[in-house]
């Protein structure tokens, strides 16, 4: 039995040799994995930040892009630069960014639009769903406005000339596609006019045109547009959402003539599919922390852009709503791209 047992002993003293070697070698691996995934983070970024904004510069999205751009390249001691690339109702800048590297230096500016691109363009590249959401950013009211001289006030004297004057007052949007281009249709079936789309490149150059009276109406984001109607150049007739803006509290929402009808624009930030989960986490951090800031908060209250503070989950939740919500709509409304 001693002999046996010396035997067991030897065998197992040499057949350990191998197995320890391997698992030291495995073991140092693991240990340097394990280091990698927090180094990824905590080094990121290594280098400047692409934030990508579908619309041109000047308008709403353009401006509280740059905003936050302006705290997140405080916070991550590289500079978050805004790049503008307008073009087919945002699905230009979502695409780029689709197909730009995971590594967390591309992020884009999702706007509600992008939700309503999914149903509205039958074949495309890329849309939103192949984006992962970040955080979300703003709320921002929509607002249908006018020409000073256009005669109607309100909204039933909109609708009433509308209706007397079939196919000879024109509405803007911030481009085909767009929630301005949606939300300006849905008012269209729901009052029963005919009236003329005209998509601009984005809110600034439909601004342009409202102030010189070459289209009457539009329909945009109160962040572009607030100047102008404080300085009295446009007109705001009436507020596309739920309820009343309080910096505005005398313009009245289209639902109170027109109780079917809601509409509201907001915007998010996403990045390309299989970015690591820890960048998207420090970006999400970084992303509230700025919502939350005074500072940011302050400016985005003086450009009627409201905070939108949401974790990845809840902002995907949320512009997977969007899609379902327009879908029906355009469905139902028969909107087609121009």
């Amino acid at each position: 039995m001693a002999r046996n047992t010396r035997g067991r002993t030897a065998v197992t003293s040499a057949a350990t040799r191998i197995p320890r070697r391997r698992f030291l070698h495995l073991a140092g691996a693991a240990a340097a994995l394990a280091v990698a995934r927090p180094a990824r983070a905590q080094t990121y970024p290594s280098q400047s930040i692409r934030f990508v904004v579908g619309f041109p510069p000047g308008g709403g999205a353009d401006i509280v892009s740059r905003i936050m751009a302006a705290f997140l390249s405080q916070r991550l001691g590289q500079q978050v630069f805004v790049e503008n690339k307008p073009g087919a109702s945002t699905n230009l800048s979502i695409q780029t960014v689709a197909n730009a590297p995971a590594d967390g230096h591309t992020i884009v500016f999702i706007a509600a639009s992008a939700a309503v691109n999914v149903s509205l363009f039958a074949k495309q590249s890329a849309d939103v769903r192949d984006i992962t959401p970040v955080a979300g950013l703003v709320d921002f009211p929509l607002v249908l406005i006018a020409n000073p001289d256009f005669p109607p006030k309100t909204v039933a004297e909109v609708i009433a000339y509308a209706k007397a004057n079939p196919g000879k007052v024109s509405i803007g949007s911030f481009g085909t596609g767009t929630t301005s281009h949606v939300s300006g249709e849905l008012f269209k079936q729901l009052a029963g006019i005919d009236i003329v789309h005209v998509p601009y490149r984005g809110g600034a150059a439909m601004a342009t045109d409202l102030l010189a009276g070459r289209v009457q109406l539009g329909i945009d984001v109160l962040t572009g547009e607030l100047p102008h109607i404080r300085a009295g150049t446009i007109r705001a007739i009436a507020f596309a959402g739920r309820d009343r803006y309080p910096a505005l509290p005398d313009v009245p929402t289209i639902g109170e003539t027109m109780p079917l009808y809601v509409a509201n624009s907001w915007a998010g930030v996403g990045v390309p599919r299989g970015t690591p989960p820890e960048i998207i986490a420090r970006l999400n951090r970084e992303i509230n922390a700025g919502l939350a800031d005074p500072g940011v908060k302050a400016r985005l209250s003086d450009v009627a852009a409201t905070p939108m503070p949401f974790t990845p989950q809840e902002i995907g939740a949320y512009v997977t709503s969007e899609i379902d919500k327009w879908a029906k709509v355009i469905r139902a409304a028969g909107i087609k791209v121009e």
